[in-house]
């Protein structure tokens, strides 16, 4: 004989309160887990979907990135030169040579200072990059001490606002446009002519060379001769593959510490759970003699306590992931540890991370539940109508 499912079910929902705390319980340890799931892949999505899969990014060989970079002017003209390079409609060549440096800004409502990039285009810039489009104001005409702010650089740093004044490498810096680079690394930027840039911080050399690949397939040609060439000490990076390592480490961190914090966690839901399905066990000992004695098997008796203990987990694990992903509503900002520059990104929540936190909150409620299953199912039928 089996048990039906019902029986489970009014079992939680007799021992209201006790349920009730188990499942809160195990729902924040199941948001905990969801929300740096959720940190991490905003992270690695902001950073990857900064790059388009058609560009290509050159950069001094063994820099991590455009930051620790340099890009000599002949070398840059080298790479100019290459035949996989696309042509726009005007018949030039769709490539920007870019600098990027880092400086500290004040943030708006604080002193306290953060690393900004900024970053040198070229007039290539915005035409390899249709996902940044400006929304006020008006492009830094060439040779002009002027900029433009991403959304995000306007709204949280002192002197970010269209009209307001910026200064840096002992000039003043006019912001005459914002942009919006929806969700990508680009948001946290200010761009700028790059040669009055590069006057400005005495650099004599470009950080990185990018341009737009004519067929998407001669990646690996041009790159081959790139890195072969003698009079080059570059290597080239499809746009996307180099913004993923850029948040490799950073995104590693995060779900070390949402590990150790969940495994934390977890251990106090795993025995509030035992707990609740041992004191079960305990007020249902002559429930138990009872359907023992009309025909139930052990079987039948185990499956009934541990899909109690399902319910709970999976009850508990559909509430963290609920709350967890009003979390998308939020951005925050951090210093990416790659670049070692300020970074703002929302939470993201995907498939996978709900795939992943379901399965997390049924393995509590398992691990919960089959040592206090395991109980009832050997209690001896004479016993436990005698207990009753």
């Amino acid at each position: 004989m089996k048990i039906p499912f019902s029986y489970s079910f009014r079992n939680l929902w007799t021992r209201r309160f006790t349920t009730a705390l188990t499942i809160a319980g195990m729902a924040l340890v199941v948001f905990v887990f969801a929300a740096i799931l959720m940190l991490a892949e905003g992270l690695q999505k902001t950073l990857i979907d900064t790059g388009s899969y058609d560009n290509v990014v050159v950069i001094r060989k063994a820099a991590v990135s455009e930051v620790q970079s340099g890009v000599e002017r002949l070398q840059a003209s080298i790479v100019e030169t290459q035949p996989e390079v696309a042509v726009g409609t005007d018949g030039k060549r769709l490539l920007a040579k870019e600098l990027v440096i880092l400086i500290m800004l004040p943030k708006r409502g604080s002193d306290k200072p953060s690393n900004v990039v900024i970053r040198g285009i070229s007039e290539s810039s915005m035409i390899l990059r249709p996902q940044v489009k400006l929304t006020e104001g008006r492009m830094p005409r060439p040779g002009s001490s002027e900029i433009i702010a991403g959304q995000s650089i306007a709204k949280r740093f002192k002197g970010g606002g269209i009209g307001e004044m910026l200064r840096f490498a002992m000039r003043d810096w006019t912001v005459v446009g914002k942009f919006d680079a929806g969700n990508t690394g680009y948001a946290s930027e200010i761009w700028g002519d790059a040669d009055q840039l590069m006057q400005a911080f005495r650099r004599p050399v470009y950080s990185s060379v990018i341009f737009k690949l004519r067929d998407s397939a001669e990646f690996e040609k041009v790159r081959e001769r790139i890195e072969s060439d003698p009079r080059l000490t570059l290597e080239a990076w499809r746009e996307t593959r180099y913004y993923e390592k850029q948040s490799e480490m950073m995104a590693k961190f995060l779900r070390i510490l949402g590990m150790t914090l969940t495994i934390i966690f977890s251990l106090g839901a795993i025995i509030g759970a035992m707990i609740t399905m041992y004191a079960a066990v305990a007020n249902r000992t002559g429930e138990i003699g009872t359907m023992r004695a009309i025909g139930f098997q052990r079987r039948s008796i185990l499956t009934a306590f541990i899909l109690e203990s399902l319910l709970l987990g999976l009850i508990g694990g559909l509430i963290g992931v609920f709350f967890a992903s009003f979390l998308q509503l939020y951005t925050i900002s951090t210093m990416n540890f790659q670049t070692f520059s300020e970074l703002s990104f929302s939470f993201t929540l995907s498939f996978d991370i709900f795939y992943k936190a379901m399965t997390f909150s049924l393995i509590m409620g398992f691990v919960g539940g089959v040592l206090p299953a395991i109980r009832a199912s050997r209690m001896d039928i004479i016993e436990a109508l005698r207990a009753s």
